[in-house]
């Protein structure tokens, strides 16, 4: 706690800390949401495969001298349409088509990152590093996090149908194929902001843990979607305190935080389900 009380000086907490906290916060609300959307129509490994073309793209981005994450977002979200065709449509199969993919993207960066000798330097982004955000990238991540959310309070009824029941909602005239892009290119956007905090390594563990506790715990898709933000923000801050308290990753903490979470709602799902029939004898 000693150590914690001389990190916290003003300087550092208005400088670093607060700007990082308002990027996580930001990034975990629309990694929760959209993380529900992907277990539940089991499309997880799409969240994955753009975290590797994200840092493959990063890495090129960075060799040539652009702007990383400006040059990032829109090539990862072409990649986001091109990996849900191929799972649709590829006769190697979804998850197949979305391995050759990420990892030919992947192995580009690398090369072009070790020929400019900038492995050091984009390392970052694959481990991840929320406290070296700049001022720029904080009001960046969250503008975009502000249209992620927007957008999928906008269409959150259509989300819902596509993500329950494809075929229902194609009866019902919905076009299926258009709301499961807008799915893909949300989660596009929030796996590069998501980079930054968590790495390219973790970030899919971002958006996949909270929805898998919350499903544990719920059954209704609103209250799911709900307990998901609620265990995503609060893993983020205790991973983040805990990060301060003993000097490790900020990507890595908030991980195993999310995982001491998830496996605590076994015995705590195993518990209420045995008040439960036992009142109901």
């Amino acid at each position: 706690m000693n150590n914690l009380s001389a990190i916290l000086t003003p300087e550092f907490v208005s400088a670093i800390l607060l700007p990082a906290l308002i990027a996580g916060i930001a990034v975990s609300l629309c990694s929760s949401l959209l993380g529900v959307s992907l277990v539940l129509k089991r499309c997880s490994m799409i969240g994955d495969g753009l975290s590797h073309v994200g840092y493959g793209t990063l890495c090129i981005a960075a060799a040539m001298g652009w702007a990383p994450m400006q040059v990032t977002i829109p090539v990862v979200i072409v990649a986001a349409y091109i990996l849900l065709r191929l799972s649709e449509s590829s006769r190697l199969g979804g998850d197949t088509a979305i391995a050759l993919f990420s990892t030919s993207a992947l192995a580009l960066g690398i090369f072009a990152s070790s020929k400019a000798n900038l492995m050091t330097d984009v390392s970052h982004y694959m481990f991840g590093s929320i406290l070296a955000m700049s001022r720029g990238d904080v009001i960046f991540s969250v503008i975009l996090s502000v249209c992620v959310l927007l957008v999928y309070l906008l269409f959150y009824d259509k989300i819902f149908a596509v993500t329950f029941d494809e075929n229902f909602a194609r009866a019902t005239g919905l076009n299926v194929r258009f709301y499961n892009l807008l799915i893909a290119v949300l989660t596009a956007v929030t796996v590069v902001l998501g980079m930054m905090m968590m790495g390219a390594l973790l970030i899919s563990s971002l958006m996949i843990f909270p929805a898998v506790t919350a499903m544990r715990l719920c059954k209704r898709f609103r209250s799911v979607v709900l307990t998901a933000v609620i265990v995503s923000i609060s893993c983020f801050l205790l991973g983040l305190l805990f990060s301060l308290m003993f000097d490790t990753s900020v990507g890595a903490s908030v991980i195993l935080v999310n995982l001491a979470v998830f496996a605590a709602s076994t015995p705590i799902v195993a518990l209420l389900r045995r008040r439960t029939g036992a009142a109901e004898k």
